[in-house]
């Protein structure tokens, strides 16, 4: 795996941490590969409750693809294409992960870092951060695979305005147009962040998995079939929710067990 991106489980909180601080933690080609086997290897875990996906060093949350590997990398149409699906398979794998995901954003946030943080389920950041996607200065396009989680965050009209412009946004706007989901103040990232993620993992398992499929399920327009109407009732078959509701009639926090 490469040394760009990091793991780290502690209870049932996993980080994912992009670690290249001295260049506001870019991936290359091996990055985004190394991104995608971190998050299908914390899908395949049953004892998680959230994962955290986060940048190292606080100038930075990530500054998307390493540019100065391009000539080597990214040149060639073959060699386009290789990492065109490197960059994909990281964004469904961060999109597709089994468990809650959140995104603590410290500083910059653009460009392929932008697309990572899209595809969180939710988002924070500080005061002082900044996104933006400014490659149309570069001649570059994104893909559909890497608009498409933007797309479903933000809409057409506030894409577009990101990637015509190639303006930065900063933390307000950001919250405004639905980008991040809080703002908090400098410094207070990580510590905010991880209390998130620690309310996030105390919940039933079962139930926010269920309901981060509901949700992508709803958006698209195909009508339910009756077996997917029947497993929204599912949960109330499960011993969490036993334990849910004898612990709220018992006045005390509940113990999941994902069972």
């Amino acid at each position: 795996m490469s040394e760009r991106v990091r793991t780290k489980v502690e209870g049932r909180i996993a980080e994912v941490r992009l670690d290249v601080p001295e260049k506001h933690n870019v991936l290359d080609r091996e990055g985004w590969h190394a991104l995608a086997a971190a998050m299908h290897e914390l899908s395949a875990r049953v004892d998680l409750g959230c994962v955290v996906v986060r940048g190292s060093g606080g100038r930075a949350f990530s500054a998307g693809s390493d540019i100065s590997t391009f000539a080597v990398q990214r040149d060639m149409p073959e060699d386009v294409r290789v990492y065109a699906d490197a960059i994909a398979g990281a964004m469904h794998a961060v999109r597709d992960c089994l468990h809650p995901t959140l995104a603590i954003i410290e500083g910059l946030c653009v460009g392929g870092g932008l697309e990572i943080a899209a595809c969180c389920d939710v988002r924070i950041c500080e005061a002082s951060s900044r996104f933006g996607a400014p490659i149309n200065r570069l001649g570059l396009t994104m893909s559909h695979a890497e608009l498409q989680p933007l797309l479903a965050l933000l809409g057409p009209g506030t894409v577009l305005e990101i990637l015509l412009t190639g303006d930065l946004m900063d933390a307000d706007s950001a919250l405004r147009v639905g980008l991040v989901n809080r703002v908090v103040a400098e410094g207070r990232g990580a510590a905010a962040g991880f209390e998130i993620a620690e309310r996030i993992a105390s919940g039933a398992p079962l139930v926010n998995r269920w309901h981060k499929k509901f949700i992508r399920r709803l958006a698209d327009p195909t009508p339910l079939s009756d077996a997917e109407r029947i497993e929204a009732l599912e949960a109330f078959g499960t011993a969490d929710y036993r334990e849910g509701r004898t612990a709220f009639l018992e006045k005390r926090d509940p113990e999941f067990r994902g069972e």
